[in-house]
């Protein structure tokens, strides 16, 4: 009997504003279709949970009462924000998920953006930033900002979060091999047709469209963070969007920061941190954390690594 060699089936759709890519390795197309929807339903429900676009959010809810009183939330999100508080102790605050407090209009990063604002306004618009204002009772199950004005948002953990849950549902559903791809946050598990790792190429910051190199991972996950995605010059000077939650004022320095470990959601929440923290503190909190790795690419392309990390060429 002839025995038929799995392929790789894909799916492409936009799904919380990026645009995700579903692979599942299997026999069978129509089964593995199957899988890739519910994984897709599994990003859809939490998107519906995390957005800012939706009044009746629980997300939303914790904002609109931010100053007022606590706001009863589900266990998952109760859950996300306890861990999201434990990343930003970790960082010293460079993973915030009250940055949704920034008032919008200090930064566009478009053409229109001729200048930096001063140290001072830029400070006062970053004032209500701060994790610790986020008030946790596990007994009430509740969450409450402690300012009025505190915003909360997951753009910074929430695709790679999606990206996990949706590898949990295909895992369970007896999906041996696949990868989801979150813009570039992606969790993979299992092995490509010719039993070979799948294979993850670091995107070359100067030109994104191109792969400068090349990873071999399975059952881990890759998110990058990188000043290309979004930035101004000012004074011949590149700006990226990402902002320093302590400063107000945006970073330089790194053009890319790659994180590697075992988790998407990890992955994604450290990427943006690590560029905000810069080189040396970034790699030192790397290389004092379990099973997690980093590539940062500085404004020289100079290549630094942390301790147990390999790239090929």
């Amino acid at each position: 009997m002839k025995r038929t060699v799995p392929a790789c089936f894909k799916r492409s759709l936009k799904l919380m504003g990026n645009n995700f890519e579903l692979t599942v390795l299997a026999d069978n197309e129509e089964w593995a279709m199957e899988r890739i929807e519910e994984g897709v339903q599994e990003i859809r429900r939490i998107e519906r949970l995390l957005t800012t676009f939706n009044e009746e959010s629980e997300t939303n809810k914790i904002n609109a009462h931010a100053g007022l009183h606590p706001v009863p939330v589900s266990q998952e999100i109760y859950q996300l924000i306890e861990r999201s508080m434990r990343l930003s102790d970790i960082t010293q605050g460079a993973f915030d998920i009250t940055y949704g407090s920034i008032d919008k209009r200090l930064w566009n990063f478009d053409a229109s953006m001729k200048t930096l604002p001063d140290k001072k306004t830029a400070k006062r618009m970053v004032r209500l930033i701060n994790y610790r204002n986020i008030i946790l009772d596990k007994e009430a199950g509740t969450v409450f900002l402690k300012e009025k004005g505190m915003r909360i948002g997951f753009g910074g953990i929430g695709k790679g979060y999606a990206a996990d849950m949706a590898k949990k549902i295909m895992q369970q559903k007896a999906v041996t091999s696949g990868v989801v791809n979150a813009s570039g946050d992606l969790a993979a598990w299992g092995y490509q047709p010719d039993g070979s790792p799948w294979t993850v190429g670091l995107a070359n910051p100067n030109m994104p469209h191109q792969v400068c190199s090349y990873m071999a991972v399975t059952d881990m996950a890759v998110a990058t963070s990188g000043n290309y995605e979004k930035f101004v010059w000012i004074d011949g000077k590149k700006y990226s969007h990402t902002i320093d939650p302590h400063t107000g004022l945006p970073v330089s320095g790194i053009k890319s920061v790659t994180i590697l470990a075992p988790y998407a959601e990890l992955a994604d929440a450290l990427a943006t941190p690590v560029m905000v923290m810069g080189i040396s503190a970034g790699l030192t909190l790397i290389n004092q954390l379990h099973h997690i790795e980093a590539v940062i690419i500085d404004d020289n392309d100079k290549v630094y690594l942390s301790r147990n990390i390999h790239l090929n060429q």
